[in-house]
C-alpha cells in the first residue's frame, strides 16, 4: 500500500496511544514519519524500530509541544532528516479528569500549553516547511469539544478550541493549498486513557461503552485509519472538518 508514498509527516506525541498507531499506519502507507516524544524515549524508539524492521523509514525526536525552543528544534531536525514536510498531525495531549473545585491554575495551563499552545505553535513551524506546495494538517480533538464531559471541562475546553482553529485556519491557509481537518475519538483505549482514570471496568468504562452505539470502546488503529484518509489524497476535497470516529457515541 502508498497511499502517502514519499510523504514526509510529523506526528507529535508519538511514543504511544493513538499516535503510534498513526505513526505506524503511515509508515506502512509510505510515509517518512517523525515520531515526536516528550518524555518517553524508550516508547518512541520502540515504535521507530517497529517501523523500520517492516521496512519504513522513521526517526524519533524529543519535543515539548508547549515549548517554543522545542517546536523550532522538532522541525529543524525534520528538515535536517528528510528536506520538507507534507503532514503534521497534532496529537500530543495532556488530559485529566477533576471537578472544577480542583481546576488549580497550574492544571489549567497543563491543559491549555499543551492542548491548544502545542498545536499553534506546531501548525506556525510547520507553514515554513510545507512551502508553495501546500501540505495537511491533522488535529487530534475530541468527541468532547462537542459533548463536554462532566469533570473534564479543563480538557473539554482545549478541545472545542481546537475545533475552532481548524474552521478558522481552513479559511485561511486554503488558497495556499493547506488542508486542516480535526477528528474526532471517541472512547478509546490508550495508555492516557487509562492514567486519566478510564481503566477497563471502572465507571468511567461502563458510561462510555453505555453511551456507545457500537458497544465497545474504541482503539487506536480505528483512529489512525481514519486520518491516513485525511493525511491522503482520497480526502483531497475536505478541509475545515470535524469528523467524529466514535463509534457512534452521542452526548450525555
Amino acid at each position: 500500500m502508498s497511499k502517502l508514498k514519499n510523504k514526509v509527516a510529523v506526528v507529535t506525541g508519538a511514543s504511544k496511544g493513538i499516535g503510534a498507531s498513526i505513526a505506524k499506519h503511515f509508515a506502512a502507507e509510505g510515509a517518512k514519519v517523525v515520531v515526536n516524544y516528550a518524555s518517553s524515549k524508550e516508547g518512541a524508539d520502540r515504535v521507530v524500530k517497529e517501523i523500520t524492521e517492516n521496512g519504513g523509514i522513521a526517526i524519533a525526536v524529543q519535543a515539548d509541544v508547549s515549548n517554543e525552543a522545542d517546536v523550532t528544534r522538532l522541525f529543524e531536525e525534520t528538515k535536517k532528516a528528510f528536506g520538507t514536510l507534507d503532514i503534521l498531525v497534532n496529537n500530543a495531549v495532556f488530559q485529566s479528569y477533576l471537578p472544577i473545585e480542583q481546576a488549580t491554575v497550574t492544571a489549567f495551563h497543563q491543559h491549555f500549553n499543551v492542548n491548544v499552545l502545542g498545536p499553534v505553535l506546531t501548525i506556525q513551524a510547520s507553514l515554513k516547511l510545507f512551502g508553495d506546495k501546500g501540505g495537511n494538517i491533522i488535529n487530534i480533538s475530541s468527541g468532547a469539544s462537542k459533548y463536554p464531559l462532566p469533570s473534564a471541562s479543563l480538557y473539554s475546553a482545549t478541545k472545542a478550541a481546537v475545533d475552532a482553529i481548524t474552521i478558522s485556519l481552513s479559511k485561511e491557509l486554503g488558497a495556499k493549498n493547506i488542508r486542516i481537518n480535526s477528528i474526532l475519538p471517541g472512547a478509546t483505549d490508550t495508555e492516557g486513557a487509562a492514567s486519566a482514570g478510564v481503566t477497563a471496568g471502572s465507571e468511567y468504562e461502563k458510561m462510555f461503552v453505555a453511551n456507545t452505539p457500537l458497544g465497545r470502546r474504541g482503539q487506536p488503529a480505528d483512529i489512525a485509519k481514519a486520518v491516513v484518509f485525511l493525511a491522503s489524497d482520497d480526502s483531497a476535497w475536505i478541509t475545515g472538518e470535524q469528523i467524529s470516529v466514535s463509534g457512534g457515541m452521542y452526548g450525555f
